[in-house]
């Protein structure tokens, strides 16, 4: 090499342009992440979309939604044995009442559930991983009509039976639920269910990671074809928020700071951290126009949820008959879909699941101190009540700024930085002996 071009590499390299950034991958993630089988996936959605239909109100048990509903049982039942007993799978059944639009009268339904239960007694933290199982044709009330549902939702129920197949055999501080819903396509019915039972009964629910239609990378109209990435959902301002809650959001302007955000923030931020060539886009929407997914039925119940869906949309492939017209195919059939697309997805999900189980729990009781005038700023906090910690996160942002720009590590309760806290935003998260973080939390404001 000339001396010449050995100083021109320098002072490329040493351009702000490229300006080095140091990606840290545990071990035990990227193996995991590794496993995930576009193979498997296409085998698990091939299997779904040949029953004649997974309609909610399809009762035909050879060949319907009872059948898919007992296949996917079949399958967490076959994880579970690497589990030694800590991951137990049950179809629950439930009613779903009449409500004079698409259910005419009460009707059963079930939502098939498997139980990876955690090892630490104090922690009761459940993390939810969910896809619906059930499929459509354009005309709703058609229970009984050829409805595959490869894509919307067998990718969601897919990418749900991988990750429990991967996760089945390792140990998790808090408990893991895969579900597969039934009745999203008729108002979100299992979930509603699950959720109001959760509620009702103080489940600690800490995140839901709904996935529905996650599995093609090719859109209808645009005709853009893109397999580097994906959405996330979540909703700005909580659809339980209180008065309190308001006042406090609107002092400290944190319409873009809610809990569903700083998970969407996290599944960004790890996803890309452990799968390779992908891009997880953060959508600024609670879901999408005219459409609405599981994660809902959690978020007005007050939990943290957000959903997980493809980039670009193909609706030829969507709540429609099977059939040809003017030379387009119709109808979502597995040939439509990209395998390797949604074994992207599989992993961001399952990368952001395995940080999340086996994180200790969220600061407690986080403030900035705001009662005076100062170019610095004091953030302060309590230790979680769950899990070790070896330290603490304070990340910050610009205001303007969707993701979180730097992060101080300190092992105390407390950091002040040179940082204005009027042009910054913070957030502080815990990090367990392992290195697995927390979700971010959001500072109250300490008054006089």
């Amino acid at each position: 090499m000339s001396k010449k071009l050995l100083i021109l590499l320098l002072t490329v390299g040493s351009s702000p342009l490229f300006a080095q950034t140091i990606t840290h991958r545990a071990s035990a993630i990227s193996e995991l992440v590794s496993e995930v089988s576009s193979d498997s996936l296409e085998n698990y959605v091939r299997t779904l979309a040949a029953f004649t239909s997974r309609h909610t109100l399809n009762t035909d048990e050879k060949n319907g939604m009872p059948a898919a509903q007992n296949y996917v049982l079949r399958k967490f039942n076959e994880f579970a044995t690497q589990s030694n007993g800590r991951m137990t799978a049950e179809i629950e059944n439930f009613i779903i009442p009449a409500d004079a639009r698409r259910i005419l009268k009460d009707s059963p339904a079930a939502n098939v559930i498997a139980t990876l239960k955690g090892t630490n007694p104090a922690d009761d933290r459940i993390f939810v991983i969910s896809g619906h199982m059930d499929s459509r044709n354009k005309d709703i009330m058609d229970a009984d009509g050829i409805a595959p549902g490869a894509n919307d939702d067998g990718s969601g129920t897919a990418a749900v039976m991988e990750i429990a197949r991967i996760l089945a055999k390792k140990e998790f501080s808090a408990t893991i639920l895969f579900v597969a819903f039934t009745g999203e396509e008729e108002g979100l019915k299992g979930a509603t269910y699950l959720a109001d039972k959760a509620k009702e009964m103080g489940w600690n629910i800490s995140g839901v990671l709904n996935n529905d239609i996650v599995g093609n990378s090719s859109s209808s109209e645009t005709l853009i074809s893109d397999n580097l990435k994906m959405r996330v959902f979540s909703e700005t301002i909580p659809a339980f928020e209180t008065e309190q809650m308001s006042r406090i959001r609107r002092y400290t302007n944190a319409e873009n700071d809610s809990r569903s955000r700083q998970l969407a923030r996290y599944i960004k931020e790890v996803g890309e951290r452990y799968v390779d060539q992908f891009e997880v886009k953060l959508i600024y929407r609670s879901d999408r126009f005219l459409r609405g997914g599981d994660q809902t039925a959690f978020a007005r119940n007050g939990f943290t949820a957000v959903r997980m869906s493809e980039m670009n949309e193909n609706f030829y492939h969507q709540h429609e008959n099977v059939r040809v017209e003017n030379g387009i195919q119709y109808g979502d059939l597995p040939e439509f879909m990209d395998f390797e697309y949604l074994r992207k997805v599989t992993a961001v999900n399952l990368a952001s699941l395995y940080s999340l189980a086996n994180s200790a729990g969220v600061p407690e009781e986080v403030q900035i101190d705001v009662r005076g005038l100062s170019n610095k700023s004091i953030l302060l906090w309590k230790a979680p009540k769950i899990g070790k910690v070896k330290g603490y996160y304070v990340l910050m942002r610009e205001t303007s700024s969707a993701m979180w720009e730097r992060k101080f590590f300190t092992t105390e309760t407390t950091l002040t930085i040179p940082y204005s806290k009027d042009n910054y935003f913070f957030a502080v998260q815990s990090v367990a002996e392992a290195g697995e973080e927390s979700l971010a939390v959001f500072p109250s404001p300490l008054s006089r």
